[in-house]
C-alpha cells in the first residue's frame, strides 16, 4: 500500500514540475509590438495590407490605419523580425519605414 502512494505521489509531482515548467516557456516568449508607416491610397490598399500581412509567420495581430498611413503590427519575435516584415510589405509593392519610438520616421511623407 505505502508502495502505491509514494507512486503516486511520485507521478503527481512530476506532473506539476512539467506544467510549471510549460508555463514558464509559455511566459518567455514574449510578444513585441511596431509601427511602421505605410503609404496607402484606399481601403482596398488597407484590405491588401491586412489580408496579406495576417498570414505572414509570427504575426500575432495587426491593424492598418488608413487615416494615419500606419501598420501596427505584434509579432512574435521567435518566429519573425523587422526585417523580414519590410520584407513582406515590399512584395505588396509597398515601402514601410518604422516609427520610431518618441519621434517620427524619416519619411517625408510622415505627418
Amino acid at each position: 500500500m505505502k508502495t502505491k502512494f509514494l507512486f503516486l505521489a511520485l507521478a503527481i509531482m512530476t506532473f506539476c514540475v512539467s506544467f510549471n515548467a510549460q508555463a514558464q516557456d509559455k511566459k518567455t516568449s514574449k510578444e513585441e509590438t511596431v509601427v511602421f508607416n505605410v503609404p496607402m491610397d484606399c481601403d482596398g490598399c488597407r484590405t491588401k495590407i491586412i489580408d496579406y500581412m495576417s498570414y505572414e509567420k509570427g504575426v500575432k495581430k495587426l491593424d492598418a490605419n488608413l487615416e494615419s498611413q500606419t501598420v501596427t503590427i505584434t509579432y512574435n519575435p521567435k518566429r519573425t523580425n523587422k526585417e523580414k516584415l519590410i520584407a513582406a510589405f515590399e512584395k505588396l509593392d509597398k515601402k514601410a519605414v518604422e516609427v520610431k519610438k518618441g519621434g517620427c520616421c524619416s519619411n517625408p511623407t510622415c505627418k
